[in-house]
């Protein structure tokens, strides 16, 4: 009981590289619709993307998601996914969406968070970032 009450961290690294191993995959699974012509076609007729910069717009966005999903999940370059992913969900969520993020535009703002969250906190376990940018003993 002493233990689960404890203010210290049980397996933060451990924790922190499968909740970004979830969000990544997540990402994925939304980035992927850039590959869906009939669906990305659909999101060009919102109010918010007609005009000339719709598809441009649209599949930035979409292909921006699918990039941070990848960068997340594999822990490659964690800190440029989690900007990309905060980025472009906070657009989401305040331009495409009403901004009410306490409310309707819950879902896309929680990525902004956990962006922010893996920009100042980096992968945990598990990740190339841990393979390529290890610190080498002199």
């Amino acid at each position: 009981m002493k233990a689960l009450l404890s203010p210290d961290p049980r397996l933060l690294k451990e924790a922190l590289a499968t909740v970004r191993i979830i969000i990544g995959l997540l990402l994925v699974y939304h980035g992927q619709e850039v590959f869906d012509a009939e669906l990305m076609q659909s999101y060009m007729t919102w109010d918010t993307f007609k005009g000339d910069s719709a598809a441009f717009l649209v599949y930035a966005g979409k292909t921006s998601e699918l990039i941070a999903g990848i960068l997340l999940t594999l822990g490659l370059f964690t800190r440029m996914g989690a900007l990309l992913a905060a980025g472009t969900l906070a657009y989401v969520t305040f331009f495409v969406g009403h901004g009410h993020f306490w409310y309707e535009d819950q879902h896309p703002f929680m990525f902004v968070l956990f962006g922010l969250l893996y920009f100042f906190t980096g992968p945990g376990t598990w990740s190339i970032d841990g393979k390529i940018f290890v610190k080498k003993n002199t």
